[in-house]
């Protein structure tokens, strides 16, 4: 490790791209080592954007210091209220732009959804919530080998925690066509019906084409073994080859996902529709480069929170989620203030490391 972090030193580079698999001399390989000593924008870029994806999330990603940050080589995602930054009137009244508001100089990322300039109105409110979302693209990505997470998800209602990948090129089309390996997500709420901070998945999403998307077939979930996802850090593993992906929770094997064939065959699919992966090998769409995301979102109408299930203040069909979710608050921000007055880094995401190696040679 002194080696490494002296090239690094040397070279100038920082932790994103820190070795070319071809320059490794023995293997297991190092090929990303960021143990967050600093949050290294050289590295991670923000995303900047109202837009809550396809799950149409409450919060806006930033790039400010109050909601990611470093210390003690951890970095930290915390939630934050919009009223502490803008006037709770201009929330329902207000035009919030994003353009040109990322500190590197980059403009908003993502403009579907109105994810760029969203005017507020008295019953679909501007996002309520700041919150962060780090990708290491362009700075890294990578096709096969083992990444390691070595993180502790947040305690607060609603709260949504994930370390996943997304294809860097999408050569099989739009998304879930090129893939998503969600490496793990969970839930901040400690009392949820089934469905808490006790609780972990990881996940493929891949499919033709959306809504078509068979990850029930490719995914797991399970419990932590000392109570809580949000009480201790836990290490997260995926080993992902040419011939199959392993994931792993604290070094004990969680789900192996083998398509035998292929995965249009594992979907049971046939020729009534096209086979984007027809060019493809076994591993398709997961035989490419993806990236690595890090992210804290909050709530949504994607069915990831599901109606009916205790207090929820919001219902995943309701014209106007975000005023819901936001006159709910009374219940929910409690949970993420833990009686400290303000919200609580215990409603943060915490990652320690993530780590990348070659396994046995350049290529896997």
């Amino acid at each position: 490790m002194q080696a490494l972090s002296l090239l690094l030193l040397i070279s100038g580079t920082l932790a994103a791209d820190v070795l070319d698999p071809t320059s490794c001399t023995s293997f297991p390989c190092l090929i990303f080592d960021e143990e967050f000593n600093f949050l290294d924008h050289d590295t991670w870029e923000h995303e900047i954007t109202l837009s809550g994806g396809g799950n149409f999330e409450f919060q806006a990603y930033l790039n400010n210091r109050s909601v990611s940050y470093t210390r003690d080589s951890i970095l930290y995602i915390k939630p934050q209220l919009m009223s502490d930054w803008k006037t709770e009137a201009f929330l329902s009244s207000g035009e919030l732009n994003l353009w040109g508001m990322n500190g590197r100089g980059d403009v908003c990322t993502a403009n579907q959804n109105y994810g760029c300039d969203r005017f507020g109105n008295p019953t679909n409110l501007i996002n309520p919530i700041m919150s962060a979302r780090l990708r290491s693209l362009p700075s890294f990505a990578f096709r096969y080998g083992r990444i390691e997470v070595r993180a502790k998800m947040p305690r607060g209602d609603w709260l949504w925690p994930a370390v996943w990948m997304l294809p860097q090129y999408f050569p099989y089309g739009g998304w879930p066509a090129s893939g998503e390996i969600d490496i793990f997500e969970s839930r901040g709420n400690d009392v949820y019906g089934d469905l808490s901070n006790r609780n972990a998945g990881t996940t493929l999403h891949w499919g033709p084409y959306w809504p078509l998307n068979f990850y029930e077939k490719t995914m797991v979930e399970y419990t932590a073994n000392d109570g809580s996802f949000a009480d201790s850090f836990h290490i997260w593993r995926v080993d992902w080859t040419s011939t199959e992906i392993k994931a792993y929770l604290d070094d004990e094997l969680k789900i192996t996902i083998d398509p035998v064939t292929n995965f249009w065959d594992f979907a049971g699919l046939d020729n009534s529709i096209d086979n984007p992966w027809i060019s493809g090998g076994k591993m398709s769409p997961f035989d490419q480069k993806f990236y690595i995301i890090i992210n804290l979102a909050v709530g949504g109408t994607g069915g990831f929170f599901p109606d009916g299930i205790a207090d929820k203040p919001w219902s995943n069909d309701s014209p106007q989620a975000f005023l819901d979710f936001w006159n709910g608050r009374g219940k929910w921000l409690p949970t993420w203030e833990q009686g400290e007055g303000k919200i609580s880094e215990n409603a943060a995401l915490q990652v320690d490391y993530i780590k990348v190696w070659k396994m046995t040679n350049a290529e896997q």
